[in-house]
């Protein structure tokens, strides 16, 4: 009669991705393998790696070298862990490692997972992932048109006018067949279309800033004001010592959710009775204007946060 391995319980899987192999660390084994990074060298990891119970398989955001990696091990139910690169080596210079390999990497990776043991990722759906591939592309093709406006503003004169309007006018028609696959990629979904729906109730939220939320932000209505806050890098930071008290200052977070809702919070300056009012209030008791609107940041995303949370249209 043949038996089954035994299951060993929470080991951590650290991997440090490259474009062509996979370098693997299980930090309670002690046990270091490499792979070739193709689907048929992830098989063979996933497989090894199958034969114990795993707490964590923690990877490196490297843009997209980790992707197929990652969508494999969730398919085996994997838990997985997609590190921050500065948060991994500010963990090395923190417990003085300095030396880097590839084969030092995979199991310093491993020993921050089983440490630290950060957040486990939620899985995404092909259509999420398709919605976050779409926004980074609108993100490129309008940094590549303000370019071209600054440098038509520059050289964009006589004989050269003609190749600047055909080149910003194709990058018009880009984004504008970017932003139809966006509008189809969320009707496919209903739950986000009911949530755009909702959110556009917000007076000065447009659909940018809601396509940013949902591609990169679907925490929001999940977590309380304070938690949302810091996820967007809107929460004031302490910076005290001693008799010492310190500027607050932001930092960290998801720096492309909040590039847009800058954006987003100046218009509603303009048209929200409610950011409207909090600005003035503030500028009138002497804070800086940008101080000002980084605090109605703080109240747009809190409010857009609370209405996901109980299923509200905006009623302020």
């Amino acid at each position: 009669m043949t038996t089954s391995r035994k299951r060993v319980a929470g080991i951590h899987v650290g991997v440090d991705v490259g474009k062509f192999a996979l370098d693997i660390h299980i930090y309670e084994r002690n046990l270091y393998w490499q792979v070739d990074n193709t689907p048929d060298g992830i098989r063979s990891a996933l497989n090894r790696i199958g034969r114990y119970t795993v707490s964590r398989l923690i990877v490196e955001a490297t843009g997209r070298y980790e992707l197929e990696l990652v969508s494999a091990a969730y398919d085996r139910g994997i838990p997985v862990v997609i590190a921050k690169p500065l948060a991994v080596r500010q963990y090395a210079r923190a417990t003085e490692q300095l030396a880097k390999t590839d084969k030092i990497d995979a199991r310093l990776i491993a020993e921050y997972g089983a440490v630290v043991q950060p957040r486990i990722r939620l899985q995404e759906s092909k259509n999420i992932r398709l919605l976050k591939d779409l926004m980074v592309r609108r993100r490129q093709l309008m940094d590549i048109r303000t370019k071209e406006l600054n440098r038509q503003g520059i050289m964009g004169a006589g004989r050269l006018a003609a190749s600047y309007r055909r080149h910003l006018k194709q990058l018009d028609q880009e984004v504008a067949w970017v932003d139809r696959q966006i509008g189809q990629a969320i009707d496919k979904e209903s739950q986000w279309a009911e949530r755009k729906d909702l959110l556009s109730t917000v007076p000065g939220v447009g659909d940018v800033l809601i396509h940013t939320l949902l591609a990169d932000l679907p925490e929001l209505g999940t977590l309380n004001n304070k938690q949302i806050a810091a996820l967007t890098g809107l929460a004031p930071i302490n910076r005290d010592s001693g008799r010492s008290k310190g500027k607050r200052r932001i930092q960290g977070g998801r720096g492309t959710i909040r590039v847009i809702l800058y954006m987003a919070t100046v218009s509603a300056i303009q048209c929200n009775p409610v950011i409207k009012s909090q600005y003035d209030q503030l500028v009138a008791k002497g804070k800086h204007k940008k101080v000002a609107i980084v605090a109605c940041m703080r109240k747009m995303i809190t409010i857009l946060n609370a209405m996901v949370r109980n299923n509200s249209e905006w009623a302020y």
